[in-house]
């Protein structure tokens, strides 16, 4: 039972959820006493492509060329799906990053797999069934399933995962596959990434502003702390209806679903739109003058106290620890 990881890439370079994925591949492939391939797709260097290798890869399949140097869901998905048939993997994991979630259902069927995503932990292995624990309820809840198919696919939720590095060098071998011209229905015309900002779904730390900030003028103590921090800025979705703040920095149900390692939310009441795409964050705190807002019954730490207050002080307290350490 081998187990195939898809490695995506982000303009030829793979994040940290790529390195928690590869870690969360070697650990189950481990406990089969297996191996790990990764595939890659798109146009990424030899420097990059060992990097995988570090964190748990024994091989890893190169498929570049033009027609697939963009994301192209259905073509992804049929590729990863070959790279699964050609290794014999029972089980196919990937980072349940906004691509991963698309594509996990897509290589699901085209295996005819049980399909989990939003996995927090290890699978539990007995005999040829994997119980799996995952979010549900658009993170309120967790659940846990239970794949008996043959093969499995697995989405992992970012943050979720420790990396491991385990050293070792992958074998690089390049993949020639092509998709059916059926899987080029919808393209995708252009990528624009924001470049000089932490991603929201990648970052460790978001330090997020809601209404009791007043106005976009005031954002400045939201987008200092955040970079004291070296963390992500968001907002609430009032906030980004108003357009005070774009629409990519709106997390919650029905924006960015965000799971960073700390949750920084300043003038945020916690509708339960909000709450539900933040509560996998493993720690919460929250800065609000209202002691009734419903967002402190789930804080892990709660600040009562205007932000105009408190903020000044958190982000001196931050300057001089940092001057300090």
């Amino acid at each position: 039972m081998s187990v195939l990881i898809y490695a995506e890439n982000a303009g030829g370079k793979f994040k940290k959820s790529i390195f928690e994925a590869v870690s969360y591949a070697r650990a189950i492939a481990d406990q089969s006493n297996t191996s790990v391939t990764a595939v890659s797709i798109g146009n990424v260097d030899a420097t990059e492509l060992a990097l995988l290798s570090k964190y748990g890869a024994d091989k890893v399949l190169n498929v570049s060329g033009d027609k697939l140097k963009d994301f192209v869901n259905q073509a992804y998905a049929s590729v990863i799906a070959e790279a699964a048939k050609k290794e014999g993997s029972a089980v196919v994991v990937l980072s349940n990053t906004f691509s991963g979630r698309g594509l996990a259902p897509r290589v699901g069927v085209k295996l005819e797999a049980g399909v989990a995503d939003g996995a927090v932990a290890l699978p539990e292995q007995a005999g040829g069934s994997f119980k799996v624990k995952k979010t549900a309820f658009s993170g309120k809840a967790f659940a846990t399933v239970e794949l008996t198919s043959a093969i499995k696919v697995i989405a992992l939720v970012p943050n979720s995962y420790k990396v491991v590095e385990t050293g070792g060098t992958a074998q690089v071998e390049d993949f020639n596959v092509e998709p059916k011209a059926s899987d080029f229905k919808a393209m995708i015309k252009e990528i624009v990434r924001s470049t000089d900002k932490v991603s929201l779904p990648d970052a460790e730390i978001v330090v997020s502003g809601g209404r009791g900030l007043k106005g976009p003028e005031n954002w400045g103590m939201i987008e200092e702390l955040a970079e004291l921090l070296g963390a992500a800025t968001a907002c609430s979705k009032p906030v980004s209806d108003a357009g005070w703040r774009p629409h990519s920095e709106h997390v919650g149900q029905t924006g960015i679903a965000v799971s960073p390692n700390l949750y920084i939310a300043v003038g945020i009441s916690g509708a339960i739109q909000h709450l539900a795409g933040v509560s996998s964050s493993k720690v919460i705190v929250v800065i609000n003058k209202d002691p009734e807002a419903p967002f402190f019954k789930v804080a892990d730490y709660g600040i009562v106290g205007d932000a105009f207050e408190v903020l000044p002080k958190l982000i001196a307290a931050v300057k001089e620890y940092k001057a300090s350490a």
